[in-house]
């Protein structure tokens, strides 16, 4: 694919997170048009854009702001960053279907099967997936070896030991007799919500191929993000309201579904949250003052109202 304007030399500048993000969410929205720039305009196209369109692009951030901090320019961590987008979109337009979560909401918009039909969602969540693939193997991007690293790790986080086995561990629970565990729920959430989130946080330094000390640094601060995002959706979802949030509320409580709110209570999924955000941050310390957007970052997880 070719390249997409990125900004030019202030991309490796640092910034507040605010602005970083807006800046992140601008260009991922930019590649998403460059990549679909090309395809047959028709109903899978248009919902394929419709379900990138809206979210914050915390994850692309996360790729954005690992790669600058590592000395990776947008203009090698675009793809990736758009790439791990496309992963997370494919997986709420399916997790959305009325065979998982049946939502007809989402970023306060109906959901892909709503909005066309139930196999327009599922062909548009599978050409998203396997869009991913190819974006990270972009001829015009990293060298050969960086791009199987990418490929190979994303699939993992992606699949049965990630992301998808943690989705099918959330469903069998809402069906046991017996409720998880807080072990249990921590299982099913490093790979439902976490592990997206810890290839993005490390994605920057496997693009660098950086020392064993800042690669492990980014991928711890990625499993506490990931699990502290989750803690803080278990909030959202009895202390959030609907008009806010743009989905559905108080659907946890209404299956009876063990979350970390139900085994903590709020003060201490609250309490728990920060302890993860603050170990988040600590681990950040071998990027001294270079980590401070992904330690602002870490913050807002927790105070985010949608």
């Amino acid at each position: 694919m070719d390249n997409v304007t990125t900004g030019g030399p202030g991309d490796l500048t640092r910034h507040p997170f605010d602005m970083a993000l807006r800046r992140a969410q601008d260009q991922i929205s930019a590649a998403k048009t460059h990549a679909l720039r090309g395809a047959r305009r028709d109903d899978l196209t248009e919902a394929m854009e419709y379900a990138l369109s809206g979210g914050k692009a915390l994850r692309g951030f996360l790729v954005l702001e690992s790669a600058r901090m590592n000395g990776i320019g947008s203009d090698t961590a675009l793809w990736p960053a758009l790439a791990i987008e496309c992963i997370h979109a494919y997986s709420l337009v399916h997790d959305d279907l009325p065979c998982m979560d049946d939502d007809d909401l989402r970023r306060g918009q109906p959901t892909v099967h709503r909005k066309w039909n139930e196999h327009t969602a599922v062909l548009a969540g599978d050409a998203l997936q396997t869009l991913a693939f190819e974006l990270l193997c972009d001829p015009a991007g990293s060298a050969p070896a960086v791009q199987v690293a990418l490929v190979r790790s994303l699939a993992v986080a992606s699949g049965h030991a990630g992301m998808v086995g943690g989705q099918m561990l959330d469903i069998a629970a809402e069906s046991s007799d017996t409720p998880f565990s807080l072990e249990g729920i921590k299982q099913v959430q490093h790979g439902k919500t976490g592990a997206l989130i810890r290839w993005s946080a490390r994605a920057g330094a496997v693009l660098a191929q950086a020392d064993p000390a800042r690669w492990q640094a980014l991928d711890t601060y990625g499993e506490c993000l990931g699990l502290a995002f989750q803690i803080w959706d278990d909030v959202l979802d009895v202390e959030g309201d609907a008009e806010t949030m743009g989905k559905a509320v108080g659907k946890d409580a209404d299956r009876g579904k063990a979350t970390f709110v139900s085994h903590m209570g709020l003060a201490g999924a609250k309490e728990y949250a920060a302890h993860l955000v603050h170990k988040a941050c600590t681990a950040l310390d071998v990027y001294e003052d270079e980590g401070d957007c992904l330690r602002e970052a870490a913050r807002f997880v927790i105070s985010r109202r949608v």
